[in-house]
């Protein structure tokens, strides 16, 4: 039985779930509405923003259900920290019962909007639909193993052109402390305090949008933390065995040189130009995970090599990293190409399939979208924007731990029952049938 086809639920088991988030509002009038918008999240319905929720919720008071939510949501001072943290608190012990964190994943997801009054909202690349349009872009961090992975960090995405304009940042109540910040800066604030908060550890995982900032790949070694973070085929490299030229002789006048250089006749190649220079039988077929169509099948290859950008500014090589690059049979190019600061002696099996972990986000996000309803909110503020994330997390959270109940140790799930509208129902903005017809 698969809760996330049809949302199901042990009413008991819910209602301990939600007591154990409730603390985490700061005042008792807070715990009725999370529990009504976390049954909202959770009922079966195409659209899961406020008020048709309130009409699913409580079929006989829709007005005043709705208002109750709007005013949690979008104006209740609850701390979305505290709320992400108690929702970790209790999904992620079951998840590690299925085996040991594997992976910190880092990602963004794009919400395609209308207009420019929605926080955040600008004209960017939307990976919804695979090109720039108007959306909002948030950043998160996820904890993952093989079996299940649950989002511990949510943050928008604020365009310079945003975070520069007062008037707009004042009517979205944009904090003051919010500034401009690249993507990959937002997810190093995450990681970071995810570190203090001494969280299972993991290896990080992100796409080329992160993986070709130097900046953050180097905070991550700082962190200790290992990682393997995709590159673009143009990203400069030191081929295997080599590295930059020493600093130049010193003349005996002025400072001693101290920075590595390069030469016309001695200098990195790209991504793609060393894939291209390997051998055939540096090429291996790995399998790494089972797929819905089978089995994962495709070519990789495998180097240690030394990033090289703008290296010429520093006073020694960056040190040596794995590139991992895929090359799938009858492809005329490599397809996909990763820095990873995993240990030399790492198989390539095992570089593939921890490399590859990735795909966890995906599913995160397929399901918060498409069964939670995590890009329906409609209101166009910051805290309203950050508190719907935080809510569809924690009921998505709930769903991660009733899967880890599934068989062999499940008990029947009791389906979540939607009460019936009154007959009379309109949505807001529908027409009158009455009215019409005296028309």
């Amino acid at each position: 039985m698969d809760p996330w086809n049809t949302p199901l639920a042990d009413p008991p088991r819910f209602a301990a779930y939600v007591d154990t988030l409730s603390d985490a509002l700061g005042h008792a009038d807070r715990v009725a509405p999370l529990k009504a918008y976390c049954t909202g999240l959770l009922l079966p319905g195409a659209r899961k923003s406020i008020e048709p929720m309130a009409a699913r919720i409580a079929p006989a008071r829709v007005q005043a259900t709705h208002q109750s939510l709007h005013h949690f949501v979008a104006k209740g001072e609850w701390s979305d920290t505290a709320l992400l943290a108690r929702v970790r608190a209790a999904v992620l012990p079951m998840i590690e019962s299925q085996g040991p964190i594997q992976a910190w994943i880092v990602d963004d997801t794009s919400f395609p909007k209308k207009g420019r009054h929605s926080v955040g909202v600008g004209r960017q690349y939307c990976g919804q639909v695979g090109k720039q349009d108007n959306c909002q872009v948030a950043v998160t961090l996820s904890l993952a193993n093989a079996q299940a992975s649950l989002p511990v960090a949510y943050r928008l995405y604020l365009p310079e052109a945003w975070a520069l304009d007062p008037e707009r940042r004042r009517k979205a109540g944009v904090p003051a402390a919010i500034r401009f910040q690249t993507k990959p800066q937002i997810a190093l604030d995450q990681i970071r305090a995810a570190h203090a908060d001494k969280l299972p550890p993991g290896l990080v995982l992100a796409d080329a949008g992160y993986g070709i900032d130097t900046a953050f790949r180097t905070a991550l070694t700082e962190l200790g933390l290992p990682y393997s973070l995709g590159i673009q085929s143009s990203t400069s490299l030191w081929s295997p065995g080599t590295t930059p030229l020493p600093p130049k002789p010193w003349s005996g006048r002025g400072r001693p040189p101290t920075r590595v250089r390069r030469s016309p006749d001695h200098k990195p190649l790209s991504a793609e130009k060393l894939a291209r220079s390997l051998p055939e039988e540096a090429w291996q077929c790995v399998t790494w995970r089972a797929g819905t169509n089978g089995l994962l099948v495709s070519r990789f290859a495998a180097e240690r090599v030394r990033p090289a950008h703008r290296d010429e500014l520093r006073h020694e090589p960056r040190p040596e990293e794995w590139v991992l690059i895929e090359w799938p049979q009858g492809e005329a190019a490599p397809t996909k190409y990763w820095l990873s600061s995993l240990p030399p002696e790492t198989p390539l099996t095992e570089l593939v399939s921890q490399t590859k972990l990735r795909w966890r986000i995906e599913r995160d996000y397929q399901e918060l979208k498409q069964e939670i309803g995590l890009g329906h909110y409609e209101g166009r503020g910051w805290r309203g924007f950050h508190h719907h994330a935080s809510l569809c997390i924690a009921a998505y959270g709930f769903l991660v731990s009733e899967r880890g109940r599934i068989p062999p140790s499940a008990s029947e799930f009791v389906r979540l029952q939607t009460p019936v509208l009154p007959a009379d129902y309109r949505p807001r903005g529908a027409p009158d049938p009455a009215r019409a017809s005296r028309a």
